[in-house]
């Protein structure tokens, strides 16, 4: 039996080595890809994110992987991200964190 193998898409399912669903690809960047949690995407850690950027190399931000809308990240927040994005109104799944220069 031959194992067919295709390429990351955003939305598709990523699964562990045994086969347990980790969560959905939202976005891509020179690293890999950023999947979307079972328990949402605030389980994201932001300081992750911002882990490796010093001295102001980057601003962490979000984007919107249905229009390319870009924003600031809500500190004060619990949930950084917008509920939907305001330019075009998809949901929140559809945005992912963004490192901009």
């Amino acid at each position: 039996m031959s194992e067919e193998k295709s390429s990351p898409t955003i939305g598709m399912t990523v699964y562990t080595d045994d086969g347990r669903p980790l969560g959905s690809i939202r976005g891509f960047d020179d690293d890999g890809f950023y999947v979307t949690t079972e328990d949402g995407i605030e389980a994201m850690s932001v300081e992750h994110e911002r882990a490796g950027h010093e001295f102001g190399e980057a601003e962490l931000m979000w984007r919107c992987t249905n229009c390319g809308e870009m924003g600031e990240l809500d500190d004060d927040d619990d949930q950084p991200l917008p509920d939907t994005c305001p330019n075009c109104g998809t949901e929140k799944e559809n945005l992912m964190y963004w490192t901009e220069d």
